[in-house]
C-alpha cells in the first residue's frame, strides 16, 4: 500500500513539473513586459521633456487683440490727454469727464479700429521678430545676442508701424471724436467705414498721415517690448531661482512694458497730434517745433496714463502669447 502511494505521488510530481516550468516562464515574461513598458515610459518622458513649443506667426496678433480688449479704455483716456492743447485734466478727471458726458460705453469708442490696428501692426511685428528669432536660434547656437534682438525688433516694429498706420489713424480719430463739437465729428461707424471714408474723402496719402512717426514709434515699442522681454526672460531664467512659468512671464513683461513706455512716449505724442490734426501741421518738423514750444515736458504729456495703459497691455500680451504657445504652439523635439 505504501509502495502504491509512493508511485502515485511520483507520477503526480512528474505531471506537475511542466506546469511549474510553464508558470515560471510566464512569470519571467510578465516581468520582462513590465520592464520593457517602464523603459518605454522613461523614453517617452524624456522625449516629452525635450519637446518645446514654438509660437505660430499669427499668435502675436491674437494675443495683442486680447490685451487691447482689456486696456482700450486706458488707451482712449491717453489719447484725450495727449490731444489737449493745455493741461486741463489729469487721467482720472478725464475718464470721469468721458463717462459723465457720453456714458460708460464711450470708453470703448474706436475698439474696432484698435483691433484692426492690432491685426495689422502687431501681427506684422510679432511675425517678423519671432519667425526670424526662431530660425536663427534653431541652429543650436543658443539665444541671440541682445544687440541682434534690438536690430530685429526695430526692423519688425518699423515695418509693422508703417503697415498699421491707416488703422492707427482711424483709431485715434474715433477715440477723439467725442471731444469735438457735434458739427465737426466724423462719426465713423467702425474701422472699415473709417478707412473707406478717409480714402474717398481725403485720398490715399491721407491714410498714411503720420506714417513716419508711427513707424519710428513702432520700432521703439518693439525694441522695448519684444527685445527687452526676451532679454529679461533670459536673465530671469538664468538665475535659476524661477522656472519658465507665468510668474516669470509677468515679471519679464512688466520690465519690458516700462522700457517701451519710456522709449516711445515723445514719438507717441507727436504721432497722436499728427494723426488728429486737420491741417494745422505742415509736417513732422513743424509738429516737432510746435510741440517743443510748450516745453520739454510736452513730449511726455500723458506719460503716467501711457504707462498705466502700455504696461498692462504688454503684460497681458505676453501672458496670452505664452499660453497660446504652450497649448497650441508648434512642438519641436530637441
Amino acid at each position: 500500500m505504501c509502495r502504491g502511494l509512493s508511485v502515485l505521488s511520483l507520477l503526480l510530481c512528474l505531471l506537475a513539473l511542466p506546469l511549474s516550468v510553464t508558470g515560471l516562464k510566464c512569470t519571467r515574461c510578465l516581468g520582462d513586459a513590465h520592464e520593457t513598458k517602464a523603459r518605454l515610459g522613461r523614453v517617452g518622458a524624456a522625449l516629452f521633456l525635450a519637446a518645446t513649443r514654438m509660437s505660430r506667426w499669427y499668435f502675436g496678433g491674437i494675443a495683442s487683440c486680447g490685451a487691447a480688449c482689456c486696456t482700450h479704455p486706458l488707451d482712449l483716456v491717453k489719447v484725450h490727454l495727449q490731444t489737449q492743447q493745455e493741461v486741463k485734466m489729469r487721467m482720472v478727471g478725464m475718464a470721469m469727464h468721458v463717462v459723465k458726458n457720453d456714458g460708460v460705453l464711450a470708453l470703448y469708442n474706436g475698439l474696432s479700429a484698435s483691433l484692426c490696428r492690432q491685426m495689422s501692426y502687431s501681427l506684422t511685428r510679432f511675425a517678423i521678430y519671432e519667425t526670424v528669432r526662431d530660425m536663427m536660434g534653431s541652429g543650436g547656437q543658443g539665444p541671440m545676442p541682445f544687440y541682434q534682438k534690438v536690430l530685429l525688433g526695430a526692423f519688425g516694429g518699423f515695418t509693422g508701424g508703417f503697415i498699421g498706420t491707416p488703422a492707427d489713424m482711424v483709431n485715434v480719430r474715433m477715440q477723439n471724436d467725442m471731444k469735438l463739437p457735434a458739427e465737426q465729428r466724423r462719426n465713423y461707424k467702425h474701422a472699415l467705414d473709417g478707412l473707406f471714408r478717409v480714402w474717398r474723402e481725403e485720398g490715399t496719402r491721407r491714410l498714411f498721415s503720420g506714417a513716419t512717426m508711427a513707424s519710428s514709434r513702432g520700432a521703439l515699442v518693439t525694441v522695448g517690448q519684444l527685445a527687452c522681454y526676451d532679454q529679461a526672460k533670459q536673465l530671469v531664467l538664468g538665475t535659476g531661482l524661477m522656472g519658465d512659468n507665468i510668474l516669470t512671464h509677468f515679471l519679464s513683461s512688466f520690465i519690458a512694458g516700462g522700457c517701451a513706455t519710456f522709449l516711445c512716449q515723445p514719438l507717441d505724442v507727436m504721432k497722436t497730434r499728427l494723426m488728429n490734426s486737420k491741417g494745422e501741421y505742415r509736417g513732422v518738423i513743424h509738429c516737432l517745433t510746435e510741440t517743443a514750444r510748450l516745453g520739454p515736458l510736452a513730449f511726455y504729456k500723458g506719460l503716467v496714463p501711457a504707462g498705466i495703459r502700455l504696461i498692462p497691455h504688454t503684460v497681458l500680451t505676453f501672458v496670452f502669447l505664452e499660453q497660446l504657445k504652450k497649448y497650441f504652439g508648434i512642438r519641436v523635439v530637441s
